[in-house]
């Protein structure tokens, strides 16, 4: 699997190592029950921050693109190529952009929506602490 990182590119470096592994994936260059390199392993032959590669490798796992088992290491999780097929970040848009159209034809202002959008998150923070 080859990963080319460009650092002018706009699109931030752990969302390029996202793309790069889950077009991997669909392309059957690798494959469920594959090892992947280490954080440190990977971050050392890109040339990157070990923090960028533990994120993109926690959004992957939290895709169920890859599985880290512990100690044994991080592997190609057996669904990878179903769940590389989805793109949370796309999901998410569409979602927010019906509730916004929705709120917007009953008369709601954008600075409300603003508003409410972050009482929400708020809300949802302190739910979760």
């Amino acid at each position: 699997m080859d990963i080319i990182i460009k650092i002018d590119d706009p699109v931030p470096l752990f969302a390029q190592l996202v793309a790069q592994i889950k077009q991997a994936v669909l392309g059957d260059k690798i494959a469920p029950g594959d090892a992947l390199p280490s954080i440190r392993q990977l971050a050392n032959d890109l040339d990157l921050n070990t923090k960028t590669v533990a994120k993109a490798y926690r959004l992957l796992e939290r895709d169920g693109v890859i599985e880290a088992k512990g100690y044994r290491g991080t592997f190609v999780h057996p669904d990878a190529k179903v769940n590389s097929a989805v793109d949370l970040n796309e999901w998410a848009l569409a979602t927010l952009g019906n509730t916004v159209g929705t709120l917007r034809e009953a008369g709601v202002t954008d600075s409300e929506i603003r508003i409410a959008f972050s009482r929400a998150m708020n809300n949802q923070k302190n739910k979760e602490s």
